[in-house]
């Protein structure tokens, strides 16, 4: 069929199979061109779909020449529905991998089942043997429990009503977003969803089955951000979720010091993501932060980030972190000069000059290339098998 790209709000119910290869041809050739990467031979991606996850096996994969097991959670593809991108990412990247000789399996499930969990383990046994790398990339919107309890995340301040700007997504402009605070049972499931439990009861498993490598590391991706996001970030519902998988790092230290494992949490750059596009105020703050950073030449997308983490941030067996035991790869993003440029167009955009100062074309452009659209050189007119 001829697929299209169908948005509603914050998310694209379509994706194209031939873009969805072309953008994760594009990474793996960046990967390549930026040299060999040490101390990654087999490699575990829990959420290896799109975004950093992706970009993570990537450069696992084709800048390490590491064996990688993948766990998704995608839909196929259908008569009349398209599969959806993560689908079609994980099996371009399967098809890139085997042509030359990588080996890339990829189980698809919920990662926070114990049914995965064990899937994985015996596929590591059988194939792998251990692993010594562990990427903990999973952003998603609900959990359910073994005993069929389900959580579901949000997206809410703490403590009391938010206003600010916002990027109305529908029509590119500029409105006043109203953020209510959570309540106690928003933020205990917030943090159940996106806090470290999962991540801790996934390392727990793989060291009780003997999967794990002496001095193995394990890395969670997380975000700060400016103070102006705070109140909904960093200080809200998600904010709190994100201090628990920092203390959770710390759990995963302690507990695994007599084997060597090294738990990491890797504070990433904003960027369009199916889960940052949508949070009410943060997609302008992007929009901005897109545009100021281009200007000053120190603008990344994720699979650059996923390279310089593995670059510049690593020494030898360990990263290079802040006082707070944090990798800050954020650290260009958060420079003065990038910061104070931002609250300037902050504080004068609106829906007459939001062009002025924000990259809405970039946003854009980032966001249709997550399900494989508007891509040079994609015929997007043909016929494509979905």
């Amino acid at each position: 069929m001829i697929v299209e790209p169908k948005v509603r709000e914050f998310i694209c119910t379509t994706a194209h199979p031939v873009g969805c290869r072309e953008n994760v041809r594009r990474q793996i050739a960046y990967t390549k061109e930026q040299g060999e990467v040490k101390g990654i031979k087999k490699a575990l991606i829990i959420g290896s779909s799109t975004g950093y996850g992706l970009a993570s096996r990537i450069v696992s994969a084709f800048g390490a020449k590491a064996a990688t097991i993948g766990v998704m959670f995608e839909k196929e593809g259908k008569a009349k529905r398209t599969a959806s991108a993560g689908w079609y990412n994980n099996l371009a990247f399967e098809e890139f991998a085997k042509e030359e000789g990588i080996y890339a399996k990829t189980l698809n499930g919920d990662a926070f089942s114990k049914e995965i969990k064990e899937q994985v383990i015996e596929l590591i046994k059988k194939d792998l043997g251990k692993v010594d790398t562990v990427i903990y990339s999973l952003a998603a919107p609900r959990r359910t429990m073994e005993d069929g309890t389900v959580y579901q995340s949000t997206l809410k301040t703490v403590g009391e009503e938010f206003v600010n700007k916002s990027l109305n997504l529908k029509n590119n402009t500029i409105e006043t977003a109203s953020i209510s605070p959570a309540n106690e049972e928003e933020i205990e499931a917030t943090i159940k969803v996106m806090g470290g439990e999962d991540w801790l009861d996934w390392m727990r498993a793989l060291k009780e089955a003997d999967v794990l490598e002496d001095n193995a590391v394990t890395l969670a991706y997380s975000y700060i951000g400016p103070k102006l996001t705070y109140p909904v970030y960093f200080q809200g519902t998600i904010g709190l979720a994100k201090k628990h998988l920092k203390e959770t790092a710390a759990v995963i230290n302690e507990e695994f010091k007599n084997s060597g494992l090294k738990a990491y949490i890797s504070v990433n750059k904003a960027l369009v993501t199916q889960a940052s596009a949508a949070i009410p105020v943060v997609p302008l703050y992007m929009a901005i932060l897109y545009k100021t950073m281009k200007e000053m030449g120190n603008h990344e997308n994720c699979i650059q980030q996923i390279n310089r983490l593995f670059h510049e941030k690593k020494e030898g067996d360990s990263f290079k972190v802040d006082a707070e035991n944090l990798i800050r790869l954020d650290d260009w993003e958060m420079e003065d000069a990038v910061q104070e440029a931002v609250i300037a167009a902050w504080d004068k955009v609106n829906s007459d000059n939001i062009l002025e100062y924000a990259d809405i074309e970039g946003y854009w452009e980032d966001f249709y290339n997550m399900f494989g659209f508007k891509f040079d050189f994609v015929d997007y007119t043909q016929d494509v098998e979905i």
